[in-house]
């Protein structure tokens, strides 16, 4: 089953590629990987939360953030690699959690991005991965994630 035929069956649409927020670019093409920049959870343009997780967010609002990221993620690397159906599998992903000094549940918020290559990808969505902690992200976001895809 493509890419494009499993985000149908899931009935998820993805995002329009979030703008970049500085100096780079979303996502780049090198051999037969594309690597993402961090995705924030922009939606529609503007980040639906701020704050630190375990503070102003909780672990399960940031999970789905994290959720979110993936999607953008997704977005940003079909863009760059000239369509969705492209992709073949997920290789790495890089969590970020702006965290209060007392959270420690940085995996369990960034298996909202792995969970949903996992559902969108299947077995081809299996991953190396870090969660970490993080004092801040850009615009006060709680989570940031980038993704290494491979092509088909």
């Amino acid at each position: 089953m493509t890419v494009s035929a499993r985000l149908a069956e899931l009935g998820i649409e993805l995002p329009s590629v979030a703008a970049p927020v500085a100096a780079y670019v979303a996502a780049r093409v090198h051999g037969d990987l594309v690597h993402t920049s961090g995705q924030l959870p922009f939606v529609a343009g503007s980040l639906p939360a701020t704050g630190k997780v375990g503070a102003e967010i909780t672990a399960e609002d940031a999970k789905a953030l994290s959720r979110t990221c993936a999607l953008n993620a997704i977005a940003a690397a079909a863009d760059a690699a000239g369509g969705v159906d492209r992709l073949g599998g997920v290789l790495r992903v890089g969590g970020f959690v702006a965290s209060d000094p007392s959270f420690s549940g940085q995996p369990g918020v960034i298996n909202g991005a792995s969970e949903v290559l996992g559902e969108i990808f299947g077995d081809a969505g299996r991953h190396v991965r870090a969660a970490v902690g993080v004092a801040v992200l850009p615009l006060d976001s709680p989570v940031e994630v980038e993704v290494t895809f491979t092509l088909v």
